[in-house]
């Protein structure tokens, strides 16, 4: 029964991995690869032996761990959210809550960056309209095109797009709870929120742990379509993460065989991610995690 997952997981996770061999050669579109030259090693050891490589992987690198990092540290909100939406006691209001919270998860984000350009746009936006409606600036505010805040903002649109998507793990999670534990809690007088960070908040830290985890293990991985719609020649310098990087190489500047050996160094940096997860996983869980 596994059999077909597995087809579909080596055809489209393995096999791409044959185009590795690209950021071994001096590739150029239109020539077979037969007919390329072979660069050995050139274009892993350019990225640090050449002064202007080096800078901008830094640069990219700086930007990835610092958006994927606030990440990392905002996922304590879906955790809350959660929680938070669970003592609802309005069925019918939760569910219009969970709806319109998990609806944005499947929008893509050139709809939100659309949403984003009529309400922060200089000619005709609506933030821009009100204020200066309101007399309290005197011209627009190019917001999308400024590099001021770009990480957070960033990390805030994120939210904003998956935070109830995040949340429907944990709350499957709190009704797994046994709920003799809280009719136990009651009757040793809990009230409501001794009840939620007494019995709910340690009823789901081990799925919590386990997201963590998975998490850190896909620290690198925070993708390009986010950053892509939003980028412009401004910020530029800020919000290029890796992901985005190795698009810009390799699709806009046509160096296919650097852009594959960058790419191929994101995925060791990840195997590596994933190795220490699973190391703090057993050491602090005493679970493996792969």
């Amino acid at each position: 029964m596994a059999a077909p997952f597995l087809a579909l997981a080596f055809v489209f996770s393995y096999l791409p991995l044959y185009g590795w061999i690209y950021s071994f050669f001096d590739y150029r579109p239109g020539i077979p690869l037969k007919d390329s030259e072979f660069m050995g090693f050139y274009w892993f050891t350019s990225m640090f032996s050449n002064a202007v490589r080096r800078q901008e992987i830094i640069r990219v690198l700086t930007n990835t761990f610092a958006m994927s990092g606030l990440s990392l540290l905002s996922s304590v909100l879906p955790v809350a959210f959660a929680i938070f939406l669970t003592e609802i006691r309005s069925t019918f209001f939760k569910r219009i809550v969970q709806t319109l919270t998990t609806l944005p998860n499947f929008i893509s984000w050139v709809l939100v960056y659309s949403f984003a350009f009529m309400l922060f746009s200089v000619d005709n936006g609506f933030l821009n309209n009100l204020l200066m409606g309101l007399g309290w600036i005197d011209r627009p505010l190019n917001i999308l095109a400024s590099d001021s805040n770009t990480w957070l903002a960033m990390t805030l649109w994120g939210i904003w797009k998956t935070l109830g998507w995040s949340a429907i793990m944990y709350i499957a999670a709190i009704a797994g709870i046994d709920q003799e534990l809280y009719e136990a809690a009651r009757v040793d007088g809990a009230g409501r929120f001794r009840l939620m960070w007494h019995v709910t908040v340690p009823g789901i830290m081990p799925t919590f742990f386990v997201l963590l985890l998975l998490s850190i293990a896909n620290f690198i991985n925070n993708g390009f379509e986010q950053f892509y719609v939003f980028q412009n020649a401004i910020n530029l310098a800020r919000i290029e993460v890796l992901d985005l990087y190795v698009y810009n190489i390799g699709m806009m500047n046509s160096n296919f065989s650097f852009s594959t050996a960058v790419s191929l160094l994101k995925s060791i940096v990840s195997i590596v991610l994933l190795f220490v997860a699973n190391s703090l996983s057993r050491l602090f869980r005493g679970e493996s995690i792969i």
